[in-house]
């Protein structure tokens, strides 16, 4: 096993935290040359009881929020038993502490190393405080060996916000103090990262790891044909780490297709970090238990839910000291399976099913956008640029053509029969010349 170790080490003067009882563990499994990966299911429950036990405490002794809401859920001490008993803890909603930067602090604002907030879309933004522990110490206390291959000779380009969010900053931080890896910090097409530039820099330097969204995955492979440059000569990329927005297996395959290398799912998000990593036989995220506990609720009566059941996902961070989320409802959905990955790694796999705003009610039926997506895609002559456009549960289809010889009239009629043969469901199809690129979140789904 080759031995990950971090490039640069921090010290924090005069610092003490709850989580220092949690280095052990790691310690331990650095000396047995293993990771958190392909531990025995026991072993890895029993760090996570302990990890949210010293979370509990932390959260009772310094957060009044927290605190409150765990003595009216009858807890008259801040503890478990055991992992089943974490349903009884409160879950978080994401309403109470929008637009709040205090509500879930536990630690003096004077601690706080640096902020993040997300976008607000929904609402006003939710703020992340972490502590400089937080990100240069706890967040990189896991090792997960078989997802993340890169080493000291890697060149990795970040093309993803570095403003108010934590993706750009996060992965810079992980790359480079875990791997060693030479950052090219591209960002996402603002003022000081034009697509040419960007895509120039990546040639100059020879990227070999590229982390964006997908839809900025397609838009850099679009744009280096108007520029010259020659994706797989110019511009040779061993893997590309997916993450922002999802998509499904068969956009991620024409990616592939498209850059010539492995295109894997990253799942995480500004309030929670890293919750789960595709391996590479891409079936499924596994869930980064070093990192946090996944469940999954039923959204209605925020009842945990088995294995192989679909609902809300639920987040606790297990290495957090400023701002812990403690049973986070993510708003996305999924489903967790056992793993029996022939990976080896034993960690269990999420399967994700899109955002809850997102789903598509079609006569009565509710649909994944991932779903949809995935038999749109499938359709060589439609690009991957589109709209779903849902109005009185009926769906209109605008596609965009790609390199193809049929007429309009002709490609809308193809989406038509392919769709309504392949899911039973019969659409509206437009066909757009040009439909408009972006370079925030794209937006698919439109409700009308």
């Amino acid at each position: 096993m080759r031995n990950q170790s971090h490039k640069m080490t921090v010290s924090i003067d005069e610092h003490t935290s709850h989580l220092e009882q949690l280095r052990a563990f790691f310690d331990q499994l650095d000396e047995e040359g293993k990771t958190i990966e392909k531990l025995p299911r026991e072993l890895r429950e029993q760090y996570q009881l302990k990890a949210i036990n010293l979370t509990l405490e932390h959260i009772w002794n310094h957060n009044e929020f927290y605190r409150s809401a765990l003595e009216e859920a009858g807890f008259k001490q801040p503890s478990i038993d055991n992992l089943g008993q974490l349903a009884s803890v409160p879950l978080l909603n994401k309403d109470v502490i929008r637009g709040d930067k205090l509500k879930l602090l536990c630690v003096e604002p004077k601690e706080i190393g640096q902020v993040h907030l997300t976008s607000g879309t929904s609402g006003k933004p939710i703020y992340t405080s972490y502590t400089l522990a937080d990100q240069y110490i706890y967040d990189l206390l896991p090792k997960y060996l078989e997802l993340f291959p890169e080493s000291d000779s890697d060149i990795t380009a970040i093309a993803l916000p570095y403003e108010f969010a934590l993706p750009g900053l996060g992965f810079q931080r992980l790359f480079q103090f875990a791997f060693g890896t030479a950052i090219l910090s591209l960002g996402k097409g603002g003022y000081m990262a034009p697509i040419d530039k960007s895509l120039e820099l990546m040639k100059e330097f020879q990227a070999t790891v590229l982390v964006t969204t997908p839809s900025y995955a397609a838009l850099l492979a679009e744009e280096s044909e108007r520029f010259g440059i020659v994706i797989g000569r110019d511009i040779s990329l061993r893997r590309i780490l997916l993450t922002g927005e999802g998509c499904s297996n068969t956009f991620r395959n024409r990616l592939e297709k498209w850059w010539g290398c492995e295109v894997s799912f990253f799942y995480g998000s500004t309030e929670c970090g890293v919750i789960a990593v595709e391996c590479k036989e891409h079936k499924g995220y596994h869930v980064m238990d070093g990192h946090v506990k996944v469940e999954i609720i039923n959204s209605q009566t925020g009842a945990p839910l088995r294995y192989n059941d679909t609902g809300e996902i639920a987040v606790t961070t297990l290495l957090r000291e400023g701002m812990p989320m403690v049973r986070y409802r993510s708003g996305d959905v999924g489903y967790l399976q056992k793993s029996q990955c022939s990976c080896g790694i034993t960690m269990d796999v999420l399967h994700l099913r899109g955002r809850m705003e997102n789903m598509l009610t079609l006569d009565g039926n509710e649909y994944s956008p991932f779903f949809l997506e995935h038999f749109l895609m499938e359709i060589p002559e439609v690009s991957l640029w589109y709209h779903f456009i849902v109005d009185k549960e009926r769906l209109t289809i605008e596609a965009e053509p790609f390199r193809t010889a049929l007429t309009d009239e002709q490609l809308a009629a193809k989406i038509r029969k392919h769709m309504l043969d392949h899911v039973g469901i019969d659409c509206n199809v437009e066909i757009k010349r040009s439909l408009p690129r972006t370079f925030g979140k794209a937006t698919r789904i439109y409700m009308q």
